[in-house]
């Protein structure tokens, strides 16, 4: 955690193995972690995270589990299999199936960190009143954010607004992953609640996760270096 390029996870949203392994190649030996979601595993599978793992490269598996607890621990204990760093589910799930994850991740030789979602980045006040939620995003990430850590689990993922509030609550006890993370003057594009690399990591985030501002840039190497400097300067 003292290098600020473990800080940094990538979010290899590209369309098939090819682009996947072309992205890796190209940002090797500059990032803490390469991120895989429904996208690239749903198109690939598990053989692109083997191939990811065997260049030695960590990797977040973000499959936002949220099933039943035996169906999930059964998806835990594959993704297991595959050798992952870090793995997400959904903590709107519930503790039981968040418990079930936790502990089958620990029966791993190598367990991974089991991350709870919280509140998907692009949902905005107006959309979690819209499902139903009686509570203000903050709060209801407050209180998913509580019930994964009763559960076991000690990672969280939440985005830069409530970042803040999270470290506060939890202290160094839990690691925070925080996406929707564009550099001063991105466009946002479908996030609702953004952040800067260096004011997410001043706030306390223990992991940012970058994918297009990287990946669409001209030079990704010269993007990804760019990010993991000011993550080297908000560290100081």
């Amino acid at each position: 955690m003292n290098d600020p390029k473990s800080r940094l996870i990538v979010a290899l949203d590209v369309k098939d193995r090819a682009s996947a392994l072309q992205c890796v190649d190209r940002l090797t030996g500059r990032v803490g972690y390469f991120k895989l979601g429904l996208e690239i595993f749903t198109a690939e599978g598990p053989r692109l995270v083997e191939e990811i793992r065997d260049r030695n490269e960590r990797i977040f598996l973000d499959l936002k589990l949220h099933d039943i607890p035996n169906t999930v621990a059964g998806a835990v204990r594959s993704a297991c299999r595959l050798g992952v760093d870090m793995l997400t589910v959904h903590a709107s799930g519930g503790a039981a199936m968040l418990r079930a994850a936790f502990e089958e991740a620990q029966k791993a030789p190598k367990p991974p960190l089991i991350l709870a979602v919280t509140a998907l980045t692009s949902l905005s006040d107006d959309d979690v009143a819209l499902i139903g939620v009686g509570q203000k995003t903050e709060h209801w990430v407050k209180t998913l954010a509580d019930i994964a850590y009763g559960a076991g689990v000690r990672g969280i993922v939440a985005s830069s607004k409530e970042l803040p509030m999270l470290r506060k609550k939890f202290g160094d006890e839990v690691r925070l992953v925080i996406p929707g993370i564009r550099p001063a003057g991105a466009d946002t594009q479908d996030q609702s609640r953004t952040a800067t690399p260096d004011a997410a990591i001043r706030s306390g985030a223990s992991f940012i996760v970058v994918g297009r501002p990287i990946l669409q840039a001209t030079d990704p190497a010269a993007a990804a270096d760019a990010i993991v400097e000011l993550i080297r300067i908000s560290l100081n």
